[in-house]
């Protein structure tokens, strides 16, 4: 039996379509969710003479889930830029974890296969907003930049949410639609809805978004609230995304309201691309690499904690 599993954002859908292109598996039972949804290793049963492929999934959040499938005689193919936490040493564990502040998951695999599908790993570094690394891996080729930033975006802006019902798509359904595609210019020739509804869903958030309130700013770093809203946790990150390409020298923190507490997105500083994960660690639900991490529920009590530690970290 093969399993795919993979982050619902641009980078591990992306990351899927293009090792999927390269190694069909069209029987893989795909275990994926929202973006935030990380602790995907517990649905795998995997055993003896299976083989799992995990795609831009922290480690640290499922090493005991790791440790057990490989245990249990399972191949592991291993390929993510979070903070890893120890890394298994196992003969079945094929691990590519690379933390660098300007890295992603989709650049990772796009290195493995040689570049064959570079496309895709284009539209998924803009999407996990590296447009810089984005143009220098399109460097040298005629790949239409703008078409695949909007594709990245939106792909990743997909994955955002409380649960999979804010989202417009499941993220298997959206990889699903995409398998197969040698590159993005023929997905979006052939389904040229999915990129519409994505594109009418985000500005409509982005605008509710960009009258967030603002709960601290200094030169260095800012905060915002989001009300609680399916719309506010959908466009959550991408607006932290764009609030950082927009303030290259600033940190930004968008908090969502939920119930007793707050979904957090940090994005370090574009100028130094480090802190966030460090920062987002220090609490019980907090997670992700050191250019943008976040924490799966602050309580409200601890507002004014995570406002002075984001202010120290920054």
């Amino acid at each position: 039996m093969d399993y795919d599993v993979f982050n619902g954002d641009a980078d591990g859908i992306l990351s899927l379509v293009q090792m999927r292109l390269a190694d069909p598996r069209e029987d893989a039972v795909l275990v994926t969710g929202r973006k935030r949804d990380v602790k995907l290793l517990s649905r795998v049963p995997a055993g003896e003479g299976d083989r799992v492929t995990v795609l831009d999934i922290a480690m640290r959040s499922n090493t005991d889930d790791l440790n057990r499938i490989l245990a249990d005689g399972a191949e592991v193919v291993y390929f993510d830029h979070h903070n890893p936490g120890d890394i298994p040493d196992h003969p079945n564990l094929d691990a590519t974890i690379n933390t660098a502040g300007e890295i992603c998951t989709a650049v990772l695999v796009d290195q493995r296969l040689k570049g064959a599908y570079r496309g895709w790993a284009v539209a998924a570094a803009y999407g996990d907003n590296f447009p810089a690394m984005a143009e220098r891996l399109a460097n040298g080729t005629d790949l239409p930049l703008s078409i695949l930033r909007e594709l990245g975006e939106m792909v990743n802006y997909n994955g955002y949410g409380g649960s999979e019902a804010d989202l417009h798509y499941h993220p298997a359904d959206l990889y699903n639609s995409m398998a197969g595609f040698e590159t993005p210019m023929a997905f979006l020739a052939a389904k040229p809805d999915v990129i519409e509804t994505l594109t009418e869903g985000y500005h409509n958030d982005f605008d509710l978004a960009d009258q967030s309130k603002v709960v601290f700013a200094s030169d260095d770093c800012e905060a915002r609230v989001l009300p609680d809203a399916a719309g506010s946790r959908r466009v959550s990150g991408m607006f932290g995304n764009q609030l950082a390409q927009d303030n290259p020298n600033r940190a930004h923190a968008i908090l969502t309201e939920q119930e007793g507490g707050f979904l957090v997105s940090i994005r370090a500083p574009i100028s130094k691309r480090a802190g966030a994960d460090t920062l987002a660690l220090q609490f019980e639900t907090g997670g992700g690499r050191a250019a943008a991490a976040g924490i799966n529920h602050l309580p409200e009590s601890d507002l004014d904690r995570f406002i002075e530690a984001f202010r120290t970290s920054f």
